[in-house]
């Protein structure tokens, strides 16, 4: 995820002014859905660290805990508040609680999954810990996935801007960060819309061939 009225330069100059702390917070907060560029900070740290400017450890360290911590809180607030929420989202757009049902199925069928690979998905990263508390996954599975997501996410994000940042621009690591992000997430969505716009049709397509069956004779 990424603010456009915050470049890479400024992020990398507070990454380097306030050091691991920007790093910390920044990735916490995004994880608590708030509109920072998690992904960006974390980059930028570890594109300093390939310029000797911070520790590669400390950098790495503070990315997964402040991906675990803010997962860890996520799922809390899902667990606590987030079915209501939900509920009142889907009436906006208009889908029935019964809807809404199928997609916590669904969700809980594949919970570790999305909370261990959606780290690398731009929004899924923000909504995949709350979404598990919705669908009340037990929360020591779901911190066993949690801790191994932020882990290997941090790990990636770090160690790619770390070594590729010598060689390439920050601005092009973002760039290419993004666009795989926005791929994994075009590719979320669709598995997850296609079914739900497939189950609709199939639907309609029952309820019209039930409304032209003539009606039985009565005694």
């Amino acid at each position: 995820m990424s603010l456009d009225f915050i470049s890479p330069e400024a992020i990398q100059e507070i990454a380097q002014q306030y050091g691991y702390w920007a790093i910390f917070l920044g990735i916490l907060l995004e994880n608590l859905g708030l509109p920072i560029p998690g992904e960006t900070v974390t980059l930028a740290g570890g594109f300093l660290a390939g310029n000797d400017k911070l520790n590669y450890w400390l950098v790495l360290g503070d990315a997964a805990a402040g991906a675990i911590l803010g997962g860890h809180c996520g799922y809390w607030i899902g667990r606590y508040g987030g079915w209501a929420m939900l509920l009142k989202v889907g009436r906006l757009f208009r889908m029935r609680e019964e809807q809404l049902e199928g997609l916590r199925s669904q969700f809980s069928d594949n919970a570790g999954k999305a909370v261990l690979f959606g780290r690398f998905i731009a929004l899924l990263r923000i909504f995949a810990s709350p979404l598990a508390g919705i669908a009340e996954m037990p929360y020591w599975r779901f911190m066993g996935y949690n801790v191994a997501g932020a882990v290997a996410w941090a790990s990636v994000m770090v160690s790619l801007a770390f070594f590729a940042g010598q060689v390439v621009p920050l601005e092009k690591l973002i760039a290419l960060a993004s666009q795989f992000t926005i791929v994994a997430l075009l590719i979320v969505v669709a598995w997850i819309v296609i079914p739900l716009w497939l189950e609709a049709r199939k639907a309609k397509q029952e309820a019209t061939i039930a409304s032209q069956q003539p009606a039985g004779d009565s005694e």
